[in-house]
């Protein structure tokens, strides 16, 4: 059920994300001291007195053309307009009444008085107030806008957001009571700046929902965007590009890397896009360990893929190329799109399911043994220097996403690196497994009985 939509406008620096935290009860948009920081329309739910809606953040509004973002970014706060049921338009109650905040005014009533979709509400928020005694005073100035009361408000303290909420919930729609009983799968994109992450996007949603340039950098924030396929839901994440550490000043990109590792970490699966156009760099393969780090599901999406000449071998020798240089990832699934032309752009999701499945599906014990006893047949375990011979008795899957096995044998210091990987391709090869990392503990003989001696004592102690 779609939540009605509030938009977040202002120019820049009045304090837009800020508000958005306060009033969605979190910390996901990016807050610096630094004009231009938002730039793609953030979303974020919130409530208050039971109403439930969503709160959308926009980037600094700018009526002029000094920088190649604002167009753009104007194009995405009209964007949201559209959407929206009403507008908070955010003012700094600090430095006063601004022309440019009389020319969003001017703006905002054309919008307004659009005969397409009625009235639309507009609420001021007068931030930066944090003095209770003179709040008042320094708020009324704004009612030279002609956009009905200001509301006097800090963002950072708290402070007059409970009369502005007030004032919102009258104004926007009330829903139905009906719950989505769908489960979202929450799917992160992530990748080098300037690999196509939104573009792709734009591409899976069918619209310009993420602000796209050739300039590395643009997206800063975790953008989620809600899809439907079907009767399936699916929470998109765009994220900022990511360079490696020694390249990230402070500032916005730094939190903006920070956010997209929080990501990866909410994410069922993770798409990690490559541009077909530069290859495989050092940098894809540090994302893709910490995917497998994380234990998330994994699609390799390899963009830009119209760019390329082809001849009727050039798919399968760049799959071997990615296959080399990402070994560790071998068992992540390949598409090839272009985000441009929309080419195969639909197997991603595609992908994206399957991966899914694998990564919570849970295999019988019966059939993890038989597994096991032909991966013994082919290759028996080690034995030690002293001629002890390592010996799996059995193994269970204990737990998914992502599956994860223990292994119960004689001396876990038997069982190197080299036979674990092999029992994970035995593994992969008979059970399959494809799009997700798998987990092998091995559980010694001295563990086994001090794991039995606690849960005597446990149960002595009950």
């Amino acid at each position: 059920m779609q939540l009605p939509i509030v938009a977040i406008v202002g120019r820049p620096n009045v304090g837009k994300s800020t508000l958005l935290n306060r009033l969605a009860g979190g910390s996901e948009a990016i807050v610096y001291d630094q004009p231009g920081v938002t730039r793609d329309r953030l979303y974020r739910e919130a409530e208050w007195c039971g109403r439930r809606f969503q709160l959308v953040d926009t980037g600094g509004l700018v009526f002029e053309d000094s920088e190649v973002f604002l167009p753009l970014i104007r194009e995405q706060v009209e964007i949201a307009l559209q959407e929206a049921a009403a507008v908070i338009f955010v003012v700094d109650g600090k430095q006063g009444l601004t022309t440019a905040d009389e020319e969003i005014a001017e703006w905002l009533r054309t919008r307004k008085a659009d005969p397409e979709k009625g009235q639309l509400p507009v609420l001021v928020a007068v931030n930066k107030l944090e003095e209770p005694s003179t709040a008042l005073s320094l708020a009324s100035e704004f009612y030279a806008i002609g956009l009905g009361e200001p509301y006097a408000v800090s963002a950072i303290h708290g402070s007059g957001t409970g009369d502005l909420l007030d004032a919102l919930i009258a104004l926007i729609p009330e829903q139905p009571d009906a719950e989505d009983d769908r489960h979202e799968l929450r799917v992160a994109i992530v990748g080098r700046p300037n690999v196509g992450k939104s573009s792709l996007l734009n591409a899976l949603v069918g619209g310009q929902r993420a602000l796209v340039s050739e300039i590395a950098g643009t997206t800063r924030d975790a953008i989620d965007t809600l899809v439907e396929r079907g009767d399936k839901l699916y929470r998109i994440i765009d994220t900022a590009g990511i360079r490696r550490r020694s390249r990230v000043d402070y500032g916005p990109e730094a939190f903006g890397v920070t956010r997209s590792l929080k990501a990866m970490r909410r994410a069922d699966v993770v798409v990690l896009v490559l541009d077909a156009t530069q290859g495989i760099a050092d940098q894809d393969g540090n994302l893709a360990t910490k995917m497998i780090e994380l234990g998330r599901a994994a699609v390799i999406v390899v963009n830009k893929w119209d760019a390329i000449e082809k001849d009727t071998y050039t798919m399968e020798r760049y799959r071997e190329v990615i296959r080399n240089d990402l070994d560790f990832l071998e068992w992540a699934p390949l598409v090839f799109t272009s985000a441009v032309t929309g080419q195969r752009v639909d197997k991603i999701l595609q992908a994206v399911d399957a991966a899914y499945a694998q990564h919570s599906r849970r295999v019988p014990t019966a059939v993890i043994n038989e597994t096991l006893q032909e991966a013994l047949q082919w290759r028996s375990p080690p034995a030690s220097r002293q001629g002890r011979q390592g010996r799996i008795y059995y193994a269970t899957q204990v737990t998914t996403n992502p599956p994860t096995f223990i292994f119960f044998v004689n001396d876990t210091k038997l069982f190197k690196e080299g036979y674990r990987r092999y029992l994970e391709g035995q593994f992969r090869e008979i059970l399959g497994f494809e799009g997700t990392p798998l987990r092998f503990v091995f559980r010694g003989k001295p563990e086994r009985e001090a794991t039995r001696t606690a849960r005597k004592a446990s149960s002595r102690e009950d």
